[in-house]
């Protein structure tokens, strides 16, 4: 049974089997060349973790060969987390303290997209395994060798052993969304001058097909460089170019398109068609781009310099063509960085704030999306600190404690640490039961094998397969009780072990499980959800703010200008995190509660609109315009003000909250890596919303409150789009709120 492009394909129980497959050779060849063949049984056990720290422990999302290059780049850090691991053991006080800044830090790092956060608790657990006692860094030469044979035999197998096929791409996704486009612009530019049902069923099947809920985790465009940002811009302007094409204006009746309109829709269709084609690598061409760029300023130029205004009808149709233009501007300018990077051929300072990132360096890029996140506001420094401060506890009982095994109390917590308290009380709950289980099924083999160490060889393999296809699909508790044999085996043929190791794994278990639940209850421990709330209510009203200083532009015949939407960006940023994140909570159903999708999207219309509108001039409003577009105004800015009173005031759950998912995969790093990797849903700044429902939903301006024979200027025609076109997104997001009853008191 084939999986569904819902980013979760990469779980389904083939590939699942496959991986499970492909860590046993690695991990069990490693282990057994080096403590069977070479007699380094130091060496063994680094080679051992080290694959299953990145290959079972890690959620490193795609192919094998997308794991193995994320694998092949880590490398380095695995190196450098191994040595300080290693020299910081002197102390438990220089361990912990390691811990707490190398644990914040990699769990931090989860804001630049899944693939990072995929990789955080294998890295997190090649620190914890060296920072234990015994200190002994004479032997860093053998856990780095261990490690690295271990990582490079892994990666041989992620390449070549049951390679899995690769989906679309979702650069070949945002070019079939120009190729309808390309459709749409051909149809609207002829008689009736209308999509047909094949064309809108088409446009709504491309718009689907770039949420990134329905595209592998791997295939995301959620980092931070210039490329991903780059595709996510592309993504998101395909899908405004398509919504404005669906909701473009026909003709006045009886009247053919004018000739400035029809040349200017022609050239979007062949812009469409060439960026489609660089896209897809069938194309190298920029003229189209640059022809298309060059009608959409002059057509700027006319309407900010025309002295007679416009009817209704033309008016409507202007701003309207005008935006499909800008949409197919943004498209083939992404698409031209997305392709080309640094070397994109598109004109010096244009677009230089919507396109900001271009020409910029890697490491300038990754500063900004991490001081994006840089604060108590964001779900990913909560996470963050949630996982540092449990994670350093942790090693401060093993060590004052001196537990034996210290590091798989350590390793319980990175397992088992979820994002809000209640889960992570859900799921300790499943690995405690689990953990029990496979103790006592690991002791009784131990009483009767003894130290027949050939016994555990033969047996390990088989455990492992078993243990790494089985943990992921039937759940933590399945998980849990697997791999207590899995080390329980490994251990026994390190050295001579008792039936005690199963409860030495107990006990382990059950001190990082409580040191998860406490963490878990101290800090954030509602996950997302509080967050959530706060910063949609504190978007809708940067929104709102957004709105009336451009419409009072607008009125006054400002000269264009470059407006300061930082706050608008933060709060943007702020909303799609916790949105991300809170997609991947257990939540009970909440009658009631805001559209968060829509109010997300509604920022980002907010934001390209009110540049749009601000970067050009126009004449001052007279008094009946003026009027209108203020009224207009205060209405939906009131709107907005009561949408974010409604977010904030959370309403109550109507049943209790789920237990954690049975058959969920074993999550280590929790909080991290599950919102990191769910949070490629969005990009972490602003420039990844591919996944809003707004763009190709049928928000197209509302009815004009002009007569057909009514004159204005044309930016008056612009703005009013814009504000009905807003007026559609708010009341999609108080639309819930107005179905469900109000049982607040």
């Amino acid at each position: 049974m084939g999986a569904e492009r819902d980013g979760s394909a990469g779980r389904g129980p083939g590939t699942v089997a496959r991986r499970a497959i492909r860590t046993t050779l690695a991990a069990c060849g490693g282990f057994y060349l080096f403590l069977y063949g070479l007699d380094e049984p130091v060496a063994a056990t680094y080679a051992l973790f080290g694959v299953v720290s990145m290959a079972a422990l890690s959620h490193i999302p795609g192919t094998g060969r997308q794991r193995a290059a994320v694998m092949v780049r880590t490398t380095p850090a695995v190196w450098l987390l191994v040595a300080a691991g290693t020299y910081l053991a002197v102390r438990t006080w220089a361990a912990v303290a390691g811990m707490l800044l190398i644990g914040f830090v990699l769990a931090f790092v989860a804001a630049a997209g899944p693939r990072a956060a995929g990789a955080t608790p294998g890295l997190q657990l090649l620190y914890i395994m060296p920072s234990f006692p015994p200190y002994a860094p004479d032997t860093l030469g053998q856990r780095l060798l261990g490690v690295t044979v271990g990582l490079a035999l892994l990666v041989l197998a992620e390449l070549f052993v049951l390679p899995e096929p690769r989906g679309p791409t979702y650069r070949q996704l945002a070019a079939e969304a120009g190729t309808v486009a390309v459709r749409c612009a051909a149809e609207l530019n002829r008689p009736p001058y209308a999509l047909s049902a094949g064309s809108v069923a088409a446009v709504h099947a491309a718009g689907e097909s770039l949420r990134p809920l329905r595209v592998d985790e791997a295939d995301r465009p959620a980092g931070p460089g210039l490329r991903d940002r780059a595709l996510a811009h592309t993504g998101l302007a395909a899908r405004t170019l398509l919504g404005r094409l669906l909701h473009l204006p026909p003709p006045p009746p009886g009247k053919a398109p004018l000739p400035p309109g029809a040349d200017l829709l022609d050239s979007v269709g062949r812009a469409a068609a060439e960026s489609a084609a660089l896209l897809s690598g069938a194309g190298g061409g920029n003229e189209e781009a640059l022809h298309l760029r060059r009608l959409r300023e002059e057509a700027g130029d006319r309407a900010e310099h025309e002295r007679q205004g416009l009817t209704a009808a033309r008016g409507r149709r202007r701003a309207a063509l005008l935006e499909v233009a800008d949409a197919a501007v943004a498209y083939t300018t992404a698409a031209e960085l997305a392709v080309r990077g640094r070397r994109a051929r598109i004109p010096g300072g244009v677009d230089a704030i919507r396109f900001w990132y271009a020409g910029r360096g890697a490491p300038l890029l990754w500063w900004h999306r991490l001081v994006a996140h840089a604060g108590p506001r964001s779900v990913y420094f909560q996470n963050a600190v949630r996982i540092a401060l449990a994670l350093g506890a942790a090693r401060t009982i093993a060590g004052v404690e001196s537990l034996p095994h210290g590091f798989w109390a350590m390793l319980a917590v990175l397992s088992l640490t979820r994002t809000t308290a209640a889960q992570t009380k859900a799921t300790v709950r499943q690995a405690l039961a689990g953990t029990l289980l496979g103790a006592l099924l690991a002791a009784g083999v131990l009483v009767l094998v003894g130290g027949r160490t050939t016994v555990y060889a033969v047996v390990l393999p088989v455990v492992m397969v078993v243990a790494f296809r089985v943990g992921p699909v039937r759940g933590v508790g399945w998980a849990q009780g697997m791999f207590t044999l899995v080390v329980s085996f490994v251990f026994a043929q390190l050295a001579p072990v008792s039936w005690r190791l199963a409860e030495v794994r107990i006990m382990d278990v059950i001190i990082g499980s409580m040191i998860g639940v406490v963490f878990g209850l101290l800090a954030w421990p509602r996950g997302a959800q509080a967050e959530l709330h706060r910063a949609v209510a504190e978007l809708l009203e940067r929104e709102a703010e957004a709105v009336e200083r451009t419409t009072a532009a607008v009125v006054s015949g400002a000269a264009g200008v470059t407006p300061d939407d930082r706050p608008l960006q933060r709060a943007l940023a702020l909303a799609e995190s916790a949105y991300a994140q809170r997609q991947g909570e257990p939540r009970a159903p909440a009658a009631g509660a805001p559209d968060w999708q829509a109010a997300v999207m509604t920022g980002h219309h907010v934001l390209w609109g009110s540049r749009r509108l601000l970067a050009r001039s126009g004449p001052v409003l007279d008094p009946a315009h003026r009027d209108r577009l203020g009224g207009r105004t205060a209405e939906l800015v009131a709107e907005m003000y009561a949408a974010a009173r409604r977010a904030v005031a959370e309403p109550p759950p109507s049943a209790p909250p789920p237990s954690a998912p049975a058959g969920g995969t074993e999550a280590p790093g929790g909080p991290a890596a599950a919102a990191g990797a769910r949070a490629g849903a969005v990009a972490a700044d602003g420039t990844g919303a591919v996944d809003a429902a707004r763009a190709v939903d049928g928000a197209g301006p509302g009815p004009y409150p002009d007569t057909p024979e009514s004159v204005a200027p044309s930016r008056y025609f612009g703005a009013l789009a814009w504000l009905e076109s807003l007026t559609v997104d708010v009341d999609r997001v108080l639309a819930p709120c107005r179905t469900a009853p109000d049982k607040r008191k």
